[in-house]
C-alpha cells in the first residue's frame, strides 16, 4: 500500500573522503576521520558554527573542561572529620558524577574529529595535571590521600 509522504526506503549515506551524508530532509556532513579547520560541530548542533571566534570560544571552552576533569581528579574538597560520614559519601558522590560528567563531554568534544579540539583536549588534561596532580606543584608529596575520589580508569 503507497501512501503519499511515506518514504519506507532507509536514508541515503555515503561516505566521500572520511565524512558521511545523510539525507532525512536535511544534508548533514560528519567526519569519519581527523580534519583541520574551523567549520565543525562540536557537543550542540550548530554550535560553534562557520565563524572563527566562536571556534576559538569552543577551543578555549573544551581546554577549560578538560583542566576541570583533572582538578576534579586532584582535588581533596572533603575535610576529614569536617562532616558525618553519610554528608561524606553523597558529597563524594556527587563529585564522582560531576567529573565523569565533564569527562563525557570532553569525550564528546574529541569525537568531533577536529584536530584543533582534540589538541586542547589534551593540552588541557596535561595543563590541569601540572597545575593539580603533578609533584612539580604539589607542595604535600608525602600526603597518603591525595584525592577524595578515586583515580580515573578507562
Amino acid at each position: 500500500m503507497d501512501m503519499p509522504g511515506m518514504n519506507m526506503s532507509p536514508p541515503s549515506s555515503s561516505t566521500d573522503n572520511g565524512t558521511m551524508m545523510h539525507d532525512m530532509g536535511h544534508k548533514m556532513m560528519m567526519h569519519m576521520t581527523f580534519f583541520w579547520g574551523s567549520n565543525s560541530e562540536i557537543l550542540f548542533s550548530g554550535w560553534p558554527g562557520t565563524r572563527a571566534g566562536m571556534y576559538v570560544l569552543a577551543l578555549f571552552f573544551v581546554f577549560f573542561l578538560a583542566v576541570a576533569v583533572e582538578w576534579l581528579s586532584h582535588c581533596r574538597l572533603i575535610k576529614p572529620g569536617s562532616m558525618s560520614q553519610v554528608g561524606a559519601n553523597v558529597l563524594q558522590t556527587l563529585l564522582h558524577a560531576a567529573r565523569i560528567g565533564l569527562a563525557y563531554m570532553v569525550m564528546l568534544a574529541v569525537m568531533s574529529f577536529n584536530v584543533g579540539v582534540f589538541l586542547v583536549a589534551v593540552a588541557g588534561h596535561a595543563v590541569g595535571f601540572l597545575a593539580f596532580g603533578s609533584r612539580l606543584v604539589k607542595k604535600e608529596e608525602a600526603e597518603k590521600v591525595a584525592s577524595n575520589l578515586p583515580p580515573m580508569s578507562c
